[in-house]
């Protein structure tokens, strides 16, 4: 039913390894090969493009669903339907910033800062030109094809560049004066599209199954045992959950057993937390998807 395209390069092994934990898994004979499929009877065609070009051809109708960035569907103005966010990138799950950089020992401390005629590379030119001019600054807007931090200073004067991390302008002696757009990965769809009811329904079924997959990338079940209502009472009142913790009594009045979820940047306190409050018999799983 669907006509989807994901991202190839930075984002394509973090797509991919969100779609199998979705059970979407992309199939294709190659990691160079542009057409693939999902066995899922909701997508027709998949196939795998730069992300740069990806709102755009979602824009026109080429394809009805896509994944890109924020940053390019904002570089390229193109008119679509967005269906939310991933919160993942590169490596981690942060978002990635376009962000106004110069070398470290420039005077320059704000974008406010430079003159008229300053000198700028930047992948995202049209981003970067409205940027500028929305603050009455003349740049000089050069298109670059990548390592952009390596042309400051000796061929212009300030690079505007994409970090996630911001490693790599550090490492090239750069620091940054401003952020032009936080951009997440995104889920967007062509408008004709999500105006049929029948394909408006399966996308939105497709984002049940990424989102849930996502979110339970941060979260663990936890199961334990006490053996008595003062136990249990202290340990209630250490889970944090996403309503209550369940809690059933053992066979005989043996005492309680618990489960519930919990953020899992929490649990390496946790756990210990709850064997001092007399919690046993502690297992921690993993989860493949949370829907609310």
């Amino acid at each position: 039913m669907l006509r989807l395209v994901l991202p190839k390069g930075s984002l394509e092994k973090a797509t991919m390894e969100l779609f199998d934990a979705a059970d979407l898994s992309v199939r294709r004979s190659s990691s160079v090969q542009y057409s693939a499929s999902i066995n899922d009877p909701r997508v027709d065609e998949v196939r795998i493009l730069r992300p740069q070009e990806i709102p755009v051809y979602v824009a026109e109708g080429l394809f009805d669903i896509g994944i890109t960035g924020r940053d390019w569907v904002e570089e390229t103005s193109s008119d679509v339907m967005s269906l939310g966010e991933l919160k993942y990138s590169k490596a981690t799950s942060d978002p990635v910033r376009l962000v106004v950089a110069v070398p470290n020992d420039s005077p320059i401390r704000s974008v406010e800062d430079l003159s008229d005629g300053v000198r700028v590379s930047s992948e995202y030119p049209e981003l970067t030109k409205r940027f500028f001019a929305e603050r009455g600054i003349t740049a000089d807007v050069r298109l670059s094809y990548g390592a952009t931090e390596a042309k400051v200073p000796d061929i212009v004067d300030v690079a505007v560049d994409l970090t996630e991390t911001g490693r790599a302008l550090r490492a090239a002696g750069l620091r940054i004066v401003d952020t032009i757009i936080t951009s997440y990965t995104e889920v967007v769809a062509n408008r004709q599209s999500y105006d049929d009811p029948e394909k408006q329904h399966a996308m939105n079924q497709l984002m049940i199954l990424l989102q849930g997959a996502l979110e339970a990338r941060t979260q663990v079940l936890v199961k334990l045992n006490v053996s008595d209502g003062v136990s249990l009472d202290k340990v209630i009142g250490l889970l944090p959950s996403m309503k209550a913790p369940t809690v059933n009594e053992l066979h005989g009045g043996a005492g309680f057993a618990v489960e519930t979820v919990v953020p899992k940047a929490q649990i390496n306190i946790l756990i210990p937390d709850l064997k001092d409050a007399g919690a046993s018999d502690i297992i921690e799983l993993p989860l493949a998807k949370i829907v609310h």
